[in-house]
């Protein structure tokens, strides 16, 4: 799904976020990218959902050279194959749960009366069915990222990428915020969690660590891995 190749990137000023980084995650994977503040983990998120090009080296997603592809196509590549998961929600204020979901597939070509049908269908799966028509302001804190999960996945993207997804949440929210996005790997969707709490990056089956912008420790926890893998995918219509 992802594979950096020598990829640095380096900022005005001669600031380098991130130094010689190669780093491949394959398809169905969930991994946590995690370090201290300034260890390049925005700088990665931005060039896994290809928001940014490299400096130097190759970024490939989902099979496409970020690289060689014009600033429209990288458009579509995000709007077909990669859903983004907020700290701070980004949910329209005046609008609707419903509305704040269905307005993020705007980009997919289809109708109103369509794309309100999916966003009602995917709320009800994390939950929601009964708050479609509350706003931001009327949810908890768990439930306004909820609604951001549902509008990220609401296309069917193969890649989600989480940025500090439950940072913002008390410890129950927390917790059912990450049984969605398990669900979602469950029914094969990579999902990449950018993190810096420790205790959450421990409870995934991969740990990405970085620190000053380069990679310096990659773990895979066969024994997280065969607890993750539940007998069924209990949100299979949630995302592929």
């Amino acid at each position: 799904m992802i594979t950096l190749t020598n990829v640095s990137k380096t900022y005005p000023g001669a600031v380098t976020a991130l130094d010689g980084v190669t780093l491949t995650i394959g398809r169905g994977e969930l991994a946590a990218i995690v370090g201290p503040s300034g260890s390049g983990k925005s700088t990665m998120l931005n060039l896994l959902g290809t928001l940014d090009r490299p400096t130097t080296g190759r970024v490939r997603v989902a099979g496409h050279d970020v690289g060689a592809l014009s600033d429209t196509e990288l458009s579509a590549l995000r709007a077909s194959r990669i859903g983004f998961v907020f700290q701070q929600f980004h949910l329209s204020a005046g609008t609707s749960a419903l509305d704040n979901v269905a307005d993020g597939l705007l980009y997919r070509g289809l109708r109103p009366a369509e794309r309100r049908r999916r966003a009602a269908k995917v709320l009800e799966r994390v939950g929601l069915g009964h708050r479609t028509d509350h706003h931001p302001h009327e949810l908890s804190g768990g439930e306004r990222q909820r609604v951001a999960i549902a509008r990220a996945v609401a296309g069917d993207p193969t890649l989600l990428l989480a940025d500090e997804p439950t940072g913002a949440l008390d410890s129950v929210s927390g917790q059912t915020v990450m049984r969605l996005l398990r669900e979602l790997h469950s029914s094969g969707t990579t999902v990449v969690i950018i993190t810096h709490d420790q205790e959450l990056a421990a409870s995934l089956p991969r740990q990405v660590r970085m620190r000053d912008g380069r990679v310096v420790d990659d773990v895979i926890r066969d024994d997280v891995i065969r607890q993750e893998v539940p007998r069924e995918a209990p949100a299979a219509e949630v995302g592929r």
